[in-house]
């Protein structure tokens, strides 16, 4: 490594992997290089960020390194500026180390006027309070997502939500998935997790999950905001949190899990969420609430989920073998996986998840909202027995849509532009009322 002359600090050549698994966020990652002057790139800690963003830089500043660490931190109290000098986009990973590096980097993209200059990565949302800044048109925020099934290798990739997007009446006959139930459960189990997919043997292969948890519970969760929290009562609360993966669950109805254990407040739950919304661990869905029915009649909870179905499982202490005597359970976790895909099929699309649920059971699993204003209801069904319920949900839905267009002149709602039901089978094929169904083993970006 070349040592940079003028600062005295060691700056990393351009390192690029040669076994590096293509990501659907890189196309985007190139994009932003082009538009602005940074960007931070989030997400959970092992989803590939770092990885991802070395494929772009030609220079790297490792403020993680154990041999490094103090003196670059000795050099951002005193004058931040020269850890930015190397070859552009120079990436700077952990960068939430020393905070003061986002308003140096701000500092720098005003003053060069240049794109591309800087990429950041970091495993949690730092402090607004540490930066004094938001750093708004200078530096982009892209948050990235575990990998995909395409990503991994799972999917067979012959439905293009894309496509499906372009001309919904298109029949998606023909198309098959890859994965088997049993062959999903294990993708369920290991996760989508880079390093996951190089370890040697399925054990290993399930191992990275539970490893990640326990770095979460045992420290993360403390580290991130500097507030000591209980190990324990972590765990607990992932655990709760898990038996309650795609439900309306309230926060009071998790406390009372925990209480059954233990004494605890709402404050307490409360801080713990917080903490493992930060390291992006658990990732909530929001309700769409369209006044088709009496406001009343609307479910607006948060739908409770995680970044990967494989902190759920892992949380849950069990296995791919539990889940073959467990098909209920495992339904919850499919509907995580699919969640967890459609973010990152989407999110080049401008996609944004949500769902509809309403007092007498109508539902739609996920409304896929995209930019430019198109979006699509889903049912989200493992076996072909339930896809006949849930493609009537959405069919129920799109006609009440209609209704109330009817009624409603001066603000009508847009009308769903595509219906499909996601299963864990194995073909894909659109009904005669077209309604797509798809397996998630057949379908891409």
């Amino acid at each position: 490594m070349p040592k940079n002359a003028k600062c005295g600090i060691i700056c990393a050549e351009r390192s690029k992997d040669m076994d590096y698994l293509p990501r659907i966020v890189d196309s985007i990652l190139d994009l932003r290089l082009r538009a602005v002057g940074a960007t931070v790139i989030v997400g959970p800690k092992w989803c590939g960020k770092t990885t991802t963003a070395k494929q772009k830089a030609e220079s790297i500043l490792e403020m993680q390194d154990p041999d490094l660490q103090e003196g670059y931190l000795k050099l951002a109290a005193t004058k931040p500026s020269m850890l930015l000098e190397g070859a552009n986009p120079r990436l700077i990973d952990e960068w939430q180390l020393a905070p003061v590096l986002w308003d140096a980097v701000r500092v720098s993209v005003d003053r060069r006027q240049e794109k591309g200059l800087y990429l950041l990565t970091g495993s949690v949302v730092v402090d607004e309070e540490k930066i004094r800044h938001t750093g708004i048109g200078r530096i982009s925020r892209l948050e990235m997502d575990t990998m995909s099934l395409w990503e991994s290798g799972e999917s067979s990739g012959q439905v293009s939500l894309r496509e499906v997007f372009a001309d919904p009446s298109a029949p998606v006959d023909g198309a098959k998935g890859r994965l088997s139930v049993e062959e999903l459960i294990f993708a369920v189990c290991r996760g989508g997790w880079p390093s996951s997919l190089a370890a040697n043997g399925d054990d290993a292969k399930l191992f990275v999950a539970r490893d990640y948890l326990g770095n979460i519970v045992e420290s993360d969760i403390s580290r991130v905001d500097e507030v000591e929290r209980d190990p324990v009562l972590a765990a607990q609360l992932l655990r709760s949190y898990a038996r309650n993966v795609s439900t309306l669950a309230t926060t009071t109805s998790i406390r009372k899990d925990l209480m059954s254990v233990r004494e605890v407040s709402m404050p307490t739950v409360d801080s713990y969420l917080s903490a493992l919304r930060k390291l992006f661990v658990i990732s909530d869905i929001d309700a769409w609430c369209p006044a088709i029915r009496s406001a009343t009649d609307i479910r607006a909870s948060k739908k409770r989920g995680f970044s990967d179905p494989s902190v759920a499982v892992a949380a849950l202490g069990v296995g791919p073998e539990y889940f073959r005597k467990d098909f209920k359970t495992f339904g919850f976790l499919f509907e995580s996986l699919v969640m967890r895909d459609l973010r990152v099929y989407s999110r080049e699309m401008g996609g944004r998840l949500s769902y509809y649920r309403d007092r007498y059971g109508l539902e739609a699993d996920a409304v896929l909202h995209l930019q430019d204003g198109r979006y699509a209801l889903i049912e989200i069904k493992l076996g072909s027995n339930e896809i006949e319920e849930g493609a009537e949900h959405l069919k129920e839905v799109r006609r009440l849509i209609s209704v109330y267009n009817a009624a409603e002149t001066q603000c009508p709602l847009r009308l769903p532009d595509v219906l499909m039901v996601i299963t864990g089978g194995a073909q894909a094929y659109t009904r005669a009322d077209g309604v797509h169904v798809i397996p998630i083993s057949s379908l891409k970006q």
